[in-house]
């Protein structure tokens, strides 16, 4: 991509987007120095934020994952009778769909937002998923009664939100069943990703989002570092492989781009963008036009790396 500045009309005085910076340096904090609170804003810095939110376009998206879009590296371990905890379950429907590979295995999913778990347990109701039972609560929480000795413990897009995902992984393994149980994580690259035709508002995008990442603690490039982060949990036998999900026809691109003009104007993340002093609303709605020119090009194509681990527990 050209290593062009982008100024948006701004003065000289106002900060200014450059292509070209290192991945270290800080993008549009407009002015914070680094002793300013956007990184915590009066937050206890052990707590986790979740960047996304549970806005219906969020959960959009959770909704549309299945075993086979978001699962693959993982479904050619999976047989009638094992027991499943599923990490992180948001609206459960990756939940039954992983349940109907283990059936009649036990399956639990959980999730911190009580809220997303209520609506989970409609869908179970709905699918008929008798095998699935639903927990609200932090699963590193000792003193949440989820069972323990999981034959799997899976964790999709989670472990990216995470202050600590390493004490994270730890904690997925001390659910697994001792002497072969399997963790199995999948989370996305978001410095990887990668579209075409090029658009400085897109490469805006990627900017405020990993700011926003950044100042909530989170690692939104977390897919490369699974495997680091499973060694650094104490997890010696892992496997690392990489799958994508593409977008490049119509309909894929005009659900994509939607989601993410709206994700990036109407939601969490975009209300956390401009409490940190990241972007302005303007700039958000900028960045949403972007992607909805990018939508409408008829060669235009979207691809999102993702990292995998399965570890084995001894």
């Amino acid at each position: 991509m050209p290593d062009d500045v982008y100024t948006h009309g701004r003065d000289e005085s106002d900060d200014v987007y450059t292509h070209g910076r290192d991945e270290s340096d800080d993008v549009y904090t407009h002015g914070h120095d680094e002793s300013d609170d956007v990184y915590t804003h009066g937050r206890d810095e052990s707590d986790d934020v979740y960047t996304h939110g549970h806005d219906e376009a969020v959960l959009r998206s959770h909704r549309w994952r299945t075993a086979e879009n978001s699962a693959g590296y993982l479904l050619p371990h999976l047989a009638p009778g094992l027991d499943l905890l599923d990490v992180g379950c948001g609206p459960g429907t990756l939940t039954v769909d992983l349940a109907a590979r283990v059936a009649p295995g036990r399956v639990v999913g959980v999730d911190a937002a009580a809220d997303v778990v209520a609506a989970a347990a409609e869908h179970v109701a709905e699918a008929g998923a008798g095998t699935v039972t639903l927990v609200a609560g932090d699963f590193r929480d000792p003193g949440l009664d989820l069972g323990g000795g999981f034959d799997v413990v899976h964790a999709h897009q989670v472990l990216q939100h995470l202050r600590d995902p390493v004490g994270a992984l730890a904690a997925m393994a001390a659910l697994a069943r001792p002497g072969g149980g399997l963790v199995a994580a999948r989370d996305g690259d978001y410095a990887a990703m990668h579209w075409a035709p090029a658009d400085e508002r897109l490469d805006r995008w990627s900017a405020v989002y990993h700011a926003v990442t950044r100042a909530n603690g989170a690692e939104a490039d977390a897919g490369r570092h699974l495997l680091g982060w499973a060694r650094a949990a104490g997890l010696d036998d892992v496997t690392y492989t990489t799958s994508t999900w593409s977008f490049a026809t119509p309909d894929d691109r005009a659900w994509w781009a939607g989601l993410w003009a709206e994700r990036i104007t109407a939601t969490t993340l975009a209300d956390q963008a401009i409490e940190y002093g990241i972007a302005t609303r303007a700039d958000l709605e900028d960045i949403a036009a972007g992607w909805r020119a990018w939508a409408a090009d008829p060669g235009a194509v979207f691809v999102v790396p993702h990292g995998e681990i399965l570890a084995r527990v001894s």
